[in-house]
């Protein structure tokens, strides 16, 4: 593989461990999007990302985290894979707009706004039946 790539994996969900980053490494990795929640609420969110901060004081020569874009190119250089957080509903930030900048903070880059099944904020396409939830928007507009 072209040294020059920066290669990202779009979405991952995995059991993390060394020897999984270390196949990404010789794979030519450089960016992975790892899945921290499907439909966890903020605890729980909150619990799997100190989970990712002890992978990355624990193999801090394979792994780091994303806060800004910059971060994946010095990743490259470092030669290390940087970790891009998302969530596959808007389920850790419950119903409290303002849990979206502090997510942001601790690394949460991507969020759907839905995985399937209805959230506060869309309905999924495995919904039978479209069901109007004003109480996020309302509560968040009106502060």
């Amino acid at each position: 593989m072209n040294q020059d790539w920066t290669v990202i994996d779009g979405l991952q969900y995995s059991a993390w461990s060394r020897e999984i980053f270390e196949q990404m490494h010789a794979g030519g990795l450089t960016c992975v999007h790892v899945t921290i929640a499907y439909h966890e609420n903020t605890r729980e969110t909150l619990t799997r990302i100190g989970e990712w901060n002890q992978r990355f004081e624990s193999m801090p020569d394979l792994i780091r985290p994303v806060y800004e874009p910059s971060d994946i190119t010095l990743a490259k250089a470092e030669g290390r894979i940087v970790i891009i957080f998302g969530a596959q509903n808007c389920s850790p930030i419950e119903d409290e707009i303002r849990l979206v900048e502090i997510m942001r903070r601790l690394g949460l880059m991507i969020m759907q706004l839905t995985y399937n099944n209805q959230s506060l904020l869309a309905c999924g396409c495995y919904e039978e039946k479209t069901v109007v939830l004003p109480a996020l928007a309302s509560k968040s507009l009106k502060k």
